[in-house]
Parts: structure tokens; C-alpha cells; sequence
């Protein structure tokens, strides 16, 4: 087994929703479905205030370029375009739709024997992007022209809490190979690898014994950031993507498990991409679970249905490790919201960060073997060409090296916004 070098060892705390069905989220009176959703560019408003709309209808086209539709989640009016608060904390438009609680829909035609031109159409029409968290559009990603020979399917779930790729896998494992199949047809790879981590036993099982020809189940090493692309790719396969390169270039081509569930959903019963599987955990809600959950749906909404204590020690929107702590929960869920935490004070450390006292940990567990504290150094110099030259634009934002920092220094976040300058300066 090619097992990647460094990496830590977080608590998974999984044991709170590992083990619980998926249900129904919350039925929201209105939804804000933001018009980027994806990385790229935001989706054009097709619909207007005033008029009602569909549950499954087409609602913002996908720009030119890169870019995603995106779909109504609900039946109702669209009340305006405006800007909602995101996570970031900016305003972006969203598309405010008031549902009128009748839930009529529309949908996609199914496929039943679709090539894979036309997979590949159907993914881009239904705008499906990666659900892992990375946001890319899926039919861009599967675009290769016959370069790539394996795809590999993420399903490591490294990062903790979050537990709903293996809830998917339990619950819908047939759906998801299927849908493996047809993302194995819409980018021309004649095999796939699903790789699970060792944690995961039961996923690991039912999925090998129902995979069929083609399709090999990898069990990998329970390390974070397993899930993360570049080691992914080498504990699948032993290959690795080039400094600078894509995975594409390493013959693979890689999408998330939701994704792949994601992409059944679309070419065999029609239903475009305007819900998705989400987390919600943390010693602060009263209801953890999985649950299905419609796009534009406010957290407030969410934290309400599962009984969470919006005063709580800390909110997340995703996993603990690269998600994004949350100030409002007027922010809605997308396509890519994976989880949402609720953490107690006994989850949290809060410290001070003190100054650097060169013990080099951060180094020793820096997966792609960069040099955090020298990059932090440089970018607070202002020597942006340093940064760089210490790695800072391979940076995968796993954050182990804040993790791990005995200071308390913010190296994660110092070395996005180092990797964010030298992207924007073109150094």
C-alpha cells in the first residue's frame, strides 16, 4: 500500500452520527440559494421576482467558462435577487425564493443507456460540482479526452466529525457504484478506485463485495489528509501529480463518493443537483445525525431541527480542520456544505498565539513537505518571492500545521493568504 509521508492523527469523533440513518432535514419557508455555489463563476438568474417556480427548475444558467446551473429546491415565488451574507462574510447574490408549500416539481428525463458524451452532458446540465468541498464543476473535471485511466473515487472522510460520504456509502451503495460507473464512462476510464479509510470497515465490505468488474475497493490508512487530492491519488494508485500539474496528469481523474451518488441521481432518475447529505454534530446539538438538506436552507433552520445551542463555544460550516468557523447564521447551506458543528468548550482550545520557538513541527507534518513557519515569516516580511520559494503555492490548506503548533500560531491561514498573494501578484 503507497501510503503518503507525514500527515497527523486529529480524534475522528465520529462516533456520534456514524452510526445513525439519514433523514429528512428541515422543509424551509424560504430558501437564498446563492448563485456561486462552485468554483468559478456565478450562474446567471433565469427566473425574476415575481414569478413562481418549481421544485427541480432551472433557476440560474451557468455562466461561460466555468461555472454550474442551479435548481430550486422548493415550489414557491421568487420574492428578488439580492445580496445575502455568506460565509466569508461578503455579500453575493442569492436567488430568495418563498416556498408556497405544495412541493410540485419537475425533472430531468431519465437516461437509460446514456454514452458518454451524454453523461457528461447530463452532469453539466444538472450542475453537479464536487460535493467533497472543493466546489469544482464535475462535467469540467471528467472532460479529459480519454488522458485519464483510472478514476479515483474519494471516500476517506478524513476529516473529523463529518460522517455523511459514509452514511452514503452504507445506505446508497448501489447508487453510487452505478454512478462511479457513469463518471467511469464520461471520462473515458477503463477502471476505478474507491478509496475508504481503514475506519470504515463496514463501507469497505459492502461496497468490495457489490463493486463488479472494473471498479477495486482500496482500504487506506487512516491518517489526515488522507481525502486530500494529491495523497489520495497516491494511496490509490502510487502515482504522483506533479509539482504544479493536475491530477490529469498522472492519468486520473478524481470525484467524491456524494458526487458520484450525485451524478446517479441525475442520468437515472433526473434529479438535478439541488439537495445534498449534510453532518450536523458537536457536543452542542441535541439531534446529531446526517440529513438530507435543500440548498439555500438557513443555519438557523438547520440548528433549530436538531436542537443545536446556538451559544455554543464555536459554530463550523464544515469539517474542524479546513472549515470555516461561522459568525451568522443567516448564511445558507450550498452544494458543497458537508457539515455543520456545534462545539462545546470541552471541543475547543482557545489559546494566545506566542511567538514562533522553532521546534519544526509544523514541518514534520506538513503533508506536502513545506516550510509553514518560514513561509509565515516571509509573508509577514512582505517577501512574497521567499513565501514562494518555500512552497507556499503548493499549499492544500489541511491545516496540520496549525494543529500541531505548540505556539499557537495561525500558520494555516497565514500560508492561504501568503499562496493568495503570490496567485493574485503573479509572482
Amino acid at each position: 500500500m503507497a501510503i503518503f509521508r507525514k500527515g497527523v492523527h486529529p480524534r475522528a469523533h465520529k462516533e456520534r452520527t456514524s452510526g445513525v440513518p439519514i433523514a429528512r432535514g428541515p422543509e424551509p419557508a424560504e430558501v437564498w440559494l446563492p448563485l456561486k455555489q462552485h468554483i468559478g463563476a456565478p450562474a446567471v438568474p433565469a427566473v425574476q421576482a415575481g414569478e413562481r417556480v418549481l421544485r427541480g427548475q432551472l433557476v440560474a444558467r451557468k455562466a461561460e467558462g466555468v461555472s454550474a446551473n442551479v435548481y430550486s429546491p422548493v415550489a414557491g415565488t421568487v420574492k428578488e435577487i439580492v445580496g445575502h451574507i455568506t460565509a466569508s462574510g461578503k455579500k453575493q447574490d442569492h436567488i430568495h425564493i418563498v416556498g408556497d408549500g405544495t412541493d410540485e416539481s419537475v425533472s430531468l428525463p431519465p437516461l437509460t443507456d446514456p454514452a458518454g458524451e451524454q453523461v457528461l452532458a447530463r452532469i453539466e446540465e444538472a450542475g453537479i460540482v464536487g460535493m467533497g468541498g472543493a466546489g469544482f464543476p464535475t462535467a469540467v473535471k471528467l472532460s479529459v479526452g480519454g488522458r485519464a485511466d483510472v478514476l479515483v473515487v474519494n471516500g476517506a472522510e478524513c476529516e473529523p466529525y463529518l460522517t455523511c460520504d459514509e452514511r452514503i456509502m452504507l445506505e446508497y451503495a448501489d447508487e453510487v457504484l452505478e454512478g462511479v460507473r457513469l463518471c467511469m464512462r464520461a471520462c473515458g476510464a477503463p477502471r476505478a478506485v474507491i478509496g475508504i479509510e481503514k475506519n470504515k470497515p463496514a463501507a469497505i465490505a459492502l461496497l468490495a463485495q457489490r463493486a463488479g468488474e472494473g471498479v477495486e475497493v482500496k482500504p487506506l490508512r487512516t491518517r489526515y489528509p488522507q481525502g486530500a487530492e494529491k495523497q489520495l491519488i497516491y494511496g490509490c494508485t502510487g502515482r504522483t501529480v506533479p509539482e504544479g500539474g493536475l491530477p490529469v496528469d498522472a492519468g486520473v481523474v478524481v470525484v467524491n463518493v456524494h458526487t458520484a451518488f450525485a451524478a446517479y441521481r441525475a442520468v437515472r432518475e433526473g434529479t438535478p443537483c439541488y439537495e445534498r447529505i449534510m453532518t450536523v454534530s458537536g457536543g452542542a446539538v441535541q439531534k446529531p445525525g446526517n440529513y438530507w438538506v435543500k440548498n439555500g436552507t438557513p443555519l438557523r433552520e438547520l440548528a433549530a431541527f436538531c436542537g443545536a445551542d446556538e451559544s455554543c463555544a464555536r459554530i463550523v460550516s464544515g469539517g474542524p480542520m479546513m472549515g470555516e468557523a461561522v459568525f451568522s447564521l443567516k448564511v445558507c447551506t450550498g452544494k458543497t456544505s458537508s457539515g455543520l458543528l456545534f462545539l462545546d468548550e470541552g471541543e475547543c482550545v482557545s489559546r494566545e498565539a506566542t511567538v514562533c520557538i522553532g521546534c519544526g513541527r509544523c514541518v514534520q507534518a506538513c503533508p506536502m513537505g513545506l516550510l509553514p513557519n518560514f513561509i509565515e515569516a516571509a509573508f509577514f516580511a512582505k517577501d512574497y518571492a521567499e513565501a514562494k520559494r518555500c512552497g507556499a503555492a503548493s499549499c492544500i490548506g489541511c491545516g496540520c500545521c496549525s494543529y500541531v503548533c505548540p505556539a499557537g500560531r495561525f500558520l494555516a491561514q497565514s500560508v492561504r493568504l501568503a499562496q493568495k498573494t503570490i496567485r493574485e501578484r503573479k509572482i
